[in-house]
């Protein structure tokens, strides 16, 4: 079967799972709306979480904190000490299997499990600031700091947490251990973190600040932007009706949570694949742009493509008898496509070119479409935050997550639709920069909130 682009294209068309269905500006309205239904506290995909902290621009040296970080494969904890510099420098770093991603764990086993990583810095350090703990799940934030967890994503197997305030669940631990806990756990989402940590991490102009500023401009605001695991957004707000915060001069963090977007992109695979993970029915933007389930999705539509005879290789039954495939198997298929390496690779013979071209083909149109949902939902963020500001301050964009970084196609693809859209109607000054163990710095930040 020669390779033939239109019929690939075609088929993307029909199953509902093509870019070009995709209206970034139409998403962005929509995003726009739910935006403002979730900071209102009418009904929305968006919930819209008011973080109850406000951005910093200067930490004071010499304090020395602990930092959490349940991320969504991974549970870091470190010692961090702020230098003259007011930098943060990482201290006995530990990491470990995220608790509850490989099987079901019970409430008092996932609190148990961070308190025996955590306990080992209070033994060494007992007079820290306080502990700063970003956890990447949703959760209600309350005014004392601590968290609610709403939900779990990211495939998260530990349901008696859901409905758990976090930080005391963490005290109430390390005290069965006889182990002091400090006076302040502040529990933070990691795209809050990214962004705290944007704000010490990224320059007032977002490049080099190479001279004196004679004007005394203040820095610019910040977005957090989280694309790896998951999918989220954070931004400062200065109006959040739902909670009768008005504050022009200090606004207050606001946690999109843009993964739980519900937007009308969804096709009959993407439907297919929801309805089969733990959670069908929610998490639609995450499930169509994120590393937790690109592979995954992408493998659904490569088999539906074979089946339906756009996609012939001999060793093709191998393929749909995968058990599933990996978003880091495809990507390292991506970047080597003629390796005829892996899990991928090693199913093509030497004479089928034109079917390893059909496969690559169609997972660039995903990724592609991928990019085109995550820029959209950027775009809407970034344009509300960036209101009033001059055209020397830009929004800065502080970016972690390896599916932003590494996978195949995706930062390319979503900066140039995120430039389309921000620079449509007129210059807009705005710049996109990746931040150093943003999660685990930004709760370390937080830890010296008040």
């Amino acid at each position: 079967m020669k390779f033939d682009p239109h019929a690939l294209s075609e088929f993307a068309e029909y199953y509902g799972f093509h870019y070009t269905i995709v209206d970034p500006f139409a998403l962005k309205r929509d995003v726009l709306i739910e935006m403002e239904r979730g900071l209102k506290g009418d009904p929305s995909s968006l919930p819209m979480i008011p973080a109850y902290i406000s951005p910093v621009s200067h930490v004071p040296a010499g304090k020395t904190v602990i930092a959490l970080d349940a991320g969504g494969t991974n549970f870091r904890a470190a010692l961090v000490h702020f230098d003259e510099n007011g930098q943060a420098v990482a201290e006995d770093a530990q990491k470990a299997p995220m608790p509850g991603a490989k099987g079901r764990v019970s409430g008092t086993e996932f609190f148990d499990y961070i308190a025996d990583l955590t306990a080992p810095l209070l033994e060494k350090q007992p007079d820290v600031e306080g502990i700063g703990f970003t956890f990447s799940y949703r959760m209600d934030m309350t005014k004392d700091l601590d968290g609610v967890l709403l939900e779990f994503s990211k495939e998260i197997d530990a349901p008696d947490v859901i409905g758990k305030a976090i930080g005391q669940g963490l005290r109430d631990a390390l005290e069965r251990r006889s182990v002091h806990a400090p006076e302040k756990i502040v529990l933070i989402n990691d795209t809050a973190a990214t962004l705290l940590s944007g704000v010490v991490q990224i320059k007032k102009d977002g490049g080099i600040f190479r001279g004196e500023d004679k004007y005394h401009v203040e820095a610019g605001p910040v977005v957090g932007f989280i694309l790896g695991t998951g999918f989220n957004t954070a931004y400062p707000e200065k109006v959040i009706p739902k909670i009768n915060f008005s504050n022009p001069d200090k606004p207050q963090i606001v946690v999109c949570e843009t993964g739980a977007f519900a937007h009308r992109y969804m096709g009959v695979l993407d439907k297919e694949f929801d309805a089969a993970t733990k959670n069908p029915g929610s998490f639609h933007e995450e499930k169509l742009t994120s590393g937790a389930y690109l592979g995954p999705l992408t493998f659904i539509i490569l088999k539906q493509a074979i089946k339906d005879g756009v996609i012939a290789f001999r060793r093709s039954d191998e393929f749909l008898a995968l058990n599933g495939l990996q978003t880091r198997s495809l990507n390292e298929f991506m970047y080597a496509p003629l390796s005829r390496e892996g899990v991928i690779g090693e199913l093509f013979g030497e004479d089928e070119r034109d079917a390893l071209a059909s496969f690559a083909y169609l997972t660039t149109i995903v990724t592609e479409r991928s990019a085109r949902l995550a820029g959209g939902v950027l775009a809407a963020v970034v344009e509300k935050t960036a209101a009033g500001l001059d055209p020397f301050v830009p929004v800065r964009i502080a970016v972690e997550g390896t599916t932003y970084m590494i996978y195949k196609g995706m930062r390319h693809s979503l900066e140039s639709c995120l430039h389309m859209m921000l620079a449509r109607d007129k210059p807009f000054n705005y710049v996109v920069s990746p931040v150093e163990q943003a999660s685990l710095f930004g709760a370390a930040v937080a830890a010296l909130s008040k």
